[in-house]
């Protein structure tokens, strides 16, 4: 139960909490104090105090034990007579001001046994309306927490301009559970931590025996399925104040964790990370594990079976209005990914990292115009590859076919979620998605904004966004229902899937991709595709990593050239052992290097074999080009290279599925099975065969026909 939580990982970096203690936990039944309780809950405070945390208390309990102990005063001063008489309601205002002192009184004896001072706070909700008070309530905080003392507030009731202070829900707070997030808020606290009777929020009232305990609240989960029990049995709030209080301050960017004031340790366990109580948190939608791994793949299979029984111009009408909802929702989009971006570059992310996060002005509607091409597309589901007639009145027929369930694990682009989720739309196929934690706000924006334009006749769940890290292992274990896994990231990233599963794995590990300039160049035409091919996109697994030049270039001043253009624009340069002796610059230690930045190596080799000998020592065989006039020596490196993609005078940073007339990518493979370069639609497509029923005469005599002009044809070809 009380398991460390991935969800809770945050609690690291807490260093000033807000607690809040309810009626309930400071008075026993009879109304009098819990001391024991009480002082259990001190010595907590009291060790996080020394560990370093700065705490702050906001404390109910004062109406309660003022009741108590006006009552027992009203006992002993009255008659007989007066008690056979009917008794009136305590003014709560009279008990607040009776209890407050009391209350207090037994805060600074039992902290000063631990030697831990502690100071008294009494607001009103009005008081909050100045804003220098409010400036003035930090900076008084702020000096007794710096002494080590911790602050107990409460709401000063007795002199509250409520006209019923224990049921009035107006103004800026109404109970001390509101009074808590606000607090939280205006001391910028990093935590707050609500107090009860019982572990948590339950999904109805606890005592009923089919009640569960909500470790992580979402409300558009929860709202709708919790019942509230009575209210507590003294004080004004209940769990129902406790829950709007905390759904508020989550909203605002403080967490908060709703937990039993009756455990002994249960604020250090919140602070160890341990699953206890109920979290809330403004990202928790973005966490919560709606399904299993299996169920998650098996609900995208069916739901690619009922996309795959559409007629083409339907599924085309679901492409159509995902990019329409993308455009409708783009002012949104951008809100989540501007978010990731600054937490990213707060966290001290490579700037290559943040640049592959942020969507860019324009990328919405570059996106969705990719996608309306790839609607106005030829079908690619049911198409003949071949068709046969292997007896009278018996035709085969190879056709093309979705691939059934794709797994597509990649880091932070989220872009890629939109260009692999049109694909798989497009070619009829499930998708499970798992993106980088950085891009979680973004990827959750377009994932709810691409599956509301999915009808229901398919259903949302053709495309699953997988929220955790834990689910991954799961999923690749899972090679009954998955049919092929598709790792966009690092070398590790793809190294550790292949590693982990038996699902065919689809992918390049690293980019590392050269550009060779042969001395029969035209020195303009290279300047310009080095430039491009290192600074349009340095980011990019397709933006040149290594320069090669002939060595009659080095002679002749064309490398200086070269090198002094990408000084210009700002590259960073490193050599091979000739280059580096050469140039006076930095001898790289490892070629087989991706820097996704604007740093490249530079390297002199001796021709074009040399050149080619060099791509295959330390290239990854993602893509290479040449620049060079001398037609025989760009064959010689077309024919020679081995890598998906190889140009002759075209940048690296062509190689790109849209560029390519595919409208879109899922990736690039370096894989020689299957799918290799940018892989579009037929990339996620497979085969089947037929056996056609008898056709009618006329129809085998067209086939027949048919199939002979294929074959002349293709003898003809080559």
């Amino acid at each position: 139960m009380d398991s460390t939580d991935s969800s809770r990982a945050f609690v690291k970096d807490v260093k000033r909490l807000v607690v809040k203690v309810g009626t309930a936990v400071v008075t026993r039944s009879d109304g009098r104090l819990a001391l024991g309780r009480l002082g259990a809950l001190l010595e907590q405070l009291k060790e996080l105090n020394s560990q370093g945390f700065e705490i702050i208390l906001v404390s109910s309990g004062a109406v309660g034990v003022g009741r108590q102990r006006l009552r027992y005063r009203k006992l002993v001063n009255s008659s007989l007579a007066d008690l056979q008489k009917p008794q009136n309601e305590l003014d709560g205002k009279a008990c607040a001001a009776v209890g407050q002192s009391s209350l207090m009184a037994l805060y600074d004896t039992l902290f000063s046994q631990l030697d831990v001072t502690s100071s008294q706070l009494l607001v009103t909700d009005s008081d909050f309306r100045d804003e220098d008070f409010r400036k003035q309530l930090y900076d008084t905080v702020q000096s007794l927490l710096d002494l080590r003392v911790i602050p107990i507030f409460n709401e000063n009731d007795a002199v509250s301009t409520r006209k019923a202070p224990y049921e009035d829900s107006s103004g800026i707070f109404w109970d001390n559970d509101s009074l808590a997030g606000l607090l939280a808020l205006e001391l910028k606290a990093d935590l707050l931590v609500l107090l009860s009777d019982v572990e948590g929020l339950y999904s109805g009232p606890p005592s009923e025996p089919n009640s569960k305990l909500i470790h992580t609240y979402i409300r558009a989960k929860h709202q709708a399925e919790i019942t509230f029990g009575d209210k507590s049995r003294v004080g004004r709030g209940g769990m129902t104040a406790k829950v709007n209080a905390a759904y508020c301050a989550a909203c605002a960017g403080i967490p908060v964790v709703i937990t039993s004031g009756f455990a002994m340790d249960s604020i250090i366990k919140v602070l160890e990370g341990k699953r206890v109580g109920t979290l809330f948190h403004r990202d928790a939608h973005l966490w919560v594990k709606q399904v299993g791994a299996r169920e998650m793949a098996v609900a995208a299979r069916e739901s690619s079976r009922r996309l795959q029984a559409l007629q083409s111009q339907d599924r085309r009408k679901i492409l159509l209005d995902v990019a329409d909802a993308l455009e409708a929702n783009e002012s949104l989009i951008k809100v989540e990914n501007e978010a990731d971006v600054a937490a990213a570059q707060e966290a001290g992310y490579a700037k290559s990292l943040v640049s592959r996060l942020a969507l860019k002005p324009g990328k919405i509607s570059s996106l969705a115009k990719s996608i309306r091409i790839l609607a106005d597309m030829e079908e690619p589901i049911g198409q003949i590859l071949k068709r046969t007639e292997l007896a009278d009145g018996l035709i085969l027929e190879k056709t093309s076919c979705p691939l059934g369930v794709l797994l597509i694990v990649f880091e932070s682009r989220p872009d890629a979620l939109v260009q692999i989720a049109s694909l798989a739309i497009r070619s009829g196929n499930g998708l499970l998605l798992k993106g980088g934690k950085e891009a979680m706000r973004s990827n959750a924006i377009l994932h709810k904004v691409i599956t509301s334009a999915i009808p229901d006749t398919v259903g949302e769940k053709l495309i699953g966004l997988v929220t955790s890290r834990e689910e991954i292992p799961d999923l690749l274990k899972l090679d009954d229902v998955i049919d092929l896994v598709i790792p966009r990231g690092s070398n590790k990233l793809v190294s550790q899937i292949k590693e982990s599963t038996k699902i065919p794995v689809l992918g390049h590990a690293d980019g590392i991709c050269h550009v060779y300039v042969d001395k029969s160049a035209n020195l303009d035409v290279a300047k310009n595709i080095v430039i491009d091919a290192k600074i349009d996109y340095p980011a990019a697994c397709n933006a040149m990593e290594t320069l090669l030049v002939h060595k009659d270039l080095a002679c002749n001043g064309a490398l200086n050239e070269l090198v002094v253009e990408l000084q210009h624009e700002g590259v960073g340069l490193f050599g091979g052992p000739r280059a580096s002796k050469l140039l006076k610059i930095p001898e790289t230690r490892l070629f087989h290097h991706e820097y996704n930045s604007m740093v490249c190596t530079v390297e002199i080799v001796d021709d074009v074999r040399a050149a080619i000998d060099h791509i295959h020592q330390h290239g990854s065989a993602h893509t290479d080009c040449i620049v060079a006039e001398d037609q025989k020596v760009a064959e010689t490196f077309l024919c020679q290279v081995d890598s998906a993609a190889v140009f002759h005078n075209a940048s690296t940073r062509f190689c790109d599925g849209a560029r390519f007339g595919l409208g879109a990518e899922v990736g690039i493979s370096t894989s020689r099975i299957h799918a290799r370069g940018p892989v579009g639609v037929e990339g996620l497509l497979t085969t089947r065969w037929y056996r056609n029923p008898e056709r009618p005469f006329f129809y085998n005599f067209l086939v027949l026909l048919f199939n002979d002009i294929e074959r002349e044809w293709t003898r003809r070809r080559w």
